[in-house]
């Protein structure tokens, strides 16, 4: 008893819970602004730098590589060193950062400071969960937590298009990194008065190779996913990145299954709850990601909304996350959490199906409803999902597998943005032969014919971005229904191994 007891301090924290969960959102929703604004940002970088639009993608796809390669890494280093220290660091690393990309003098120095701001920004949302998981020790308490801060992470999402929309109409792009810094300060003072210093504990080697192997698969994968419609899928560019994802792989597994600290411990795989989760999550972020790029690209080029504008479509999600994710998590412990996910997912496809008839003459009251029930379905799902990623292991495992989740969501989201827009662009080409072929041209002159051929094409794109949606919608609903048959949960305690749940009672 006495032993369990020594566990039990060991792995509690010092600092206030819900203090804990506020300073960690912070963090959050600071590097989520990030990801999502810069989108915005790309015509105003364009022209500044004189660059073309496949040249400006390297902005964010420098990023998204640096950011999944980073994210596995980071959680492994909290668990094995702390993550207040590994937090701390990198949030200052991040807020300098940021001013240094604000100042880039040329394209390169840009791509080189957004691949650094995806390395120190890899490390918040691992430690995040981790020092959320450790420092609610009851377990009801923690899944609200957990639900919470989750809804941080889309909404930031929202968020970014309203503030980076501001900055960019009425300052320059270098704002959206320039704000950063007020921001981070507060969110850095937060960390040195609330975050509790980490505890010693166990201390193993860093797998150093097993990182820069995965640094190599993660790499192959995003970079084929991200860039691999501008090159043609089958080009042989994407050809070596497939053949360097599969044989990165295959050396990362079979060096991580002889190492005593794997950076990937795939053991983890063995858990039906980590692999039903995993599963889940990668479908429904492909879905919600592929969706969120597409709305404010439509708003912009066919309503010409401004990109403050296109902001204010996102705010009846930004409304209802908050208020769901925790209604996500209570419900969870009510009942299994299988149901709760699934009904969130159905919710978020039905708010997506009702965007599959996209018209120019469309108002933002339109966009109420639709984005209000995906806003719903997010926060009820994502909270148990999060919920279930931590409780599943234990609890000096919790940054690896909160890791693990966040980069499951980052190349699942990369996959959707990439299938979506593959799709958008095929869908394009066969809707403007089958609007040319049912349209009637009444006049022959070459003014009318150019004016016709332009309607042509631009019916055949609004077509297109609705069966985009009718897309998104179905993933989402497939991911509901993988949820309800296969999601496997911690409620009972019956598919989590002996070892988990004996952490699990120290924990509690």
């Amino acid at each position: 008893m006495s032993n369990i007891n020594e566990q039990k301090q060991a792995h509690q924290l010092t600092g206030h819970p819900w203090l804990v969960l506020t300073t960690v959102m912070v963090g959050t929703l600071l590097i989520g602004l990030d990801r999502t604004v810069v989108n915005l940002a790309l015509p105003k970088i364009i022209s500044d730098f004189s660059i073309s639009v496949s040249t400006a993608a390297w902005i964010a796809t420098a990023y998204i590589i640096s950011n999944a390669i980073f994210v596995p890494v980071f959680g492994k280093l909290g668990d094995l060193f702390g993550n207040r220290i590994i937090y701390f660091w990198s949030f200052i690393g991040f807020i300098g950062v940021s001013v240094l990309a604000g100042l880039s003098w040329n394209f390169s120095s840009l791509v080189f400071f957004r691949i650094l701001q995806g390395l120190v920004g890899a490390a918040v949302y691992p430690t995040a969960m981790s020092l959320i998981a450790k420092s609610f020790s009851d377990t009801k308490a923690r899944a609200q937590a957990l639900g919470i801060w989750s809804s941080s992470f889309a909404v930031s999402a929202v968020i970014g298009p309203l503030l980076g929309g501001y900055l960019i109409d009425n300052f320059s792009w270098r704002w959206i990194f320039f704000v950063n810094l007020p921001i981070g300060i507060a969110g850095l003072i937060m960390t040195i008065l609330f975050l509790p210093h980490d505890r010693p504990g166990e201390r193993g080697t860093f797998d150093w190779f097993g990182a820069i192997l995965l640094s190599g698969a993660i790499s192959s994968m995003v970079l084929v996913v991200d860039r691999g419609q501008d090159w043609g899928w089958f080009s042989l560019a994407s050809n070596l990145c497939y053949v360097g994802t599969v044989v990165f792989c295959a050396l990362i597994y079979r060096w991580e299954m002889r190492h005593t600290h794997p950076i990937i411990d795939f053991k983890l795989f063995r858990n039906p709850v980590i692999v039903s989760v995993l599963v889940v999550s990668f479908i429904s972020f492909g879905g919600m990601m592929g969706a969120m790029l597409l709305l404010p690209v439509f708003a912009q080029t066919f309503l010409h909304y401004t990109a403050t504008q296109s902001g204010y479509l996102f705010v009846p999600m930004a409304l209802a996350l908050p208020i769901f994710a925790p209604l996500g998590a209570w419900l969870a412990n009510s009942f299994n959490p299988r149901y709760t996910v699934s009904f969130g997912m159905a919710l978020g496809a039905l708010g997506l199906y009702q965007l599959i008839h996209l018209d120019p003459a469309m108002t933002s009251l339109n966009f109420i409803m639709p984005l209000t029930l995906f806003g719903a379905g997010l926060g009820l799902g994502m909270a148990p999902l999060t919920n279930a990623a931590t409780t599943a292991v234990p609890l000096n495992e919790v940054g690896m597998s909160s890791g693990l989740l966040n980069l499951t969501r980052n190349i699942g989201g990369a996959f959707g943005i990439a299938i979506f827009s593959t799709i958008l662009a095929n869908t394009t080409n066969v809707n403007v032969l089958m609007v040319a072929q049912n349209s009637h041209v009444l006049g022959v002159t070459p003014a009318i014919q150019a004016l016709a051929a332009q309607l042509i094409i631009l019916k055949a794109e609004i077509l297109s971005y609705g069966v985009v949606f009718g897309y998104a919608a179905a993933a989402m609903f497939i991911g509901g229904l993988i949820a309800l048959f296969f999601l496997q949960t911690t409620m009972n305690g019956t598919d989590i191994p002996p070892e988990v749940l004996a952490e699990a009672q120290i924990g509690g």
